[in-house]
């Protein structure tokens, strides 16, 4: 039984709910307990979307420094992949996945929070990756999936500084999404997921693996990637349902299995 991040199932929707007050440090067990609840989403059946979510003050303020000040370099050079992977478990969910923000998204909180394919923030947010002010580096991600939403030149910024982004300067920069008031976070995340509670999940795992997979290589190598998801679609019973369902009723009228 994990004591600090849960999977909560209702309507078709996930919700791997961070609850260590109180700022809900991303200690070595919170990290493990992700991936566990990551798994576990990934694999359930009535899970269609998933929804991460700190609560209504704060999504995560980063690792937990106590913790990691006891650290030698060897230590850290074995643990450090599994911190990293811990996060990209989020990242490699199949089904489409939204972080609700809340209050502060920093270090390993905002890195757990680029691991979602959307972004929902309270307009009190405060992201960053103030690890710089350590003297250390993000070591979750950040480096490599901050530069790629948001391009190098805006991430070397952030980085370097430490400085902390509010949420409007988020949106502007593409760091989130959608910024609404701090205790319409999570309906707005749950609002955005229900749309797929009933979609053709195949379909949207494959179109998830197309994008990601696409941004780790040249443009043919992504469209190979895509030639090829995209075939594999015709074998699924979805396909055969959305296909018929447009011929005979129009578009968007279709009741998939998911299968």
């Amino acid at each position: 039984m994990s004591e600090f991040v849960r999977l909560e199932v209702d309507g078709g929707i996930g919700t791997i709910r961070l609850d260590r007050p109180p700022m809900n440090a991303l200690s070595r067990q919170v990290q493990e307990e992700i991936r566990t609840a990551a798994h576990e989403a990934s694999a359930r059946d009535d899970v269609r979307a998933v929804v991460v979510y700190g609560g209504e003050k704060v999504f995560a303020a980063g690792a937990d420094v106590k913790e990691m000040e006891a650290m030698s370099e060897a230590d850290m050079a074995a643990a450090a992949h599994d911190l990293s992977s811990s996060f990209s478990a989020v990242a490699d969910i199949r089904k489409p996945t939204v972080a609700a923000v809340t209050g502060y998204a920093l270090g390993g909180g905002l890195e757990l929070a680029m691991c979602c394919d959307r972004r929902v923030a309270g307009d009190n947010v405060k992201a960053g990756q103030p690890e710089i002010l350590l003297g250390v580096i993000p070591g979750a991600g950040g480096t490599q999936r901050l530069a790629r939403m948001v391009g190098p030149g805006r991430a070397k910024d952030i980085i370097f500084t430490g400085r902390f982004v509010d949420a409007q300067e988020a949106l502007a920069i593409g760091l989130v999404d959608e910024v609404v008031a701090p205790d319409a976070v999570h309906d707005a995340a749950r609002r955005w997921a229900g749309q797929f509670a009933h979609g053709p999940m195949r379909a949207l795992a494959a179109a998830k693996a197309a994008i990601d997979g696409g941004l780790d290589g040249d443009l043919g190598s992504g469209l190979k990637l895509e030639s090829h998801v995209f075939a594999a679609l015709f074998a699924t019973e979805d396909r055969a349902i959305g296909m018929r369902s447009f011929l005979e009723n129009g578009p968007g009228k279709a009741q998939f299995t998911g299968r």
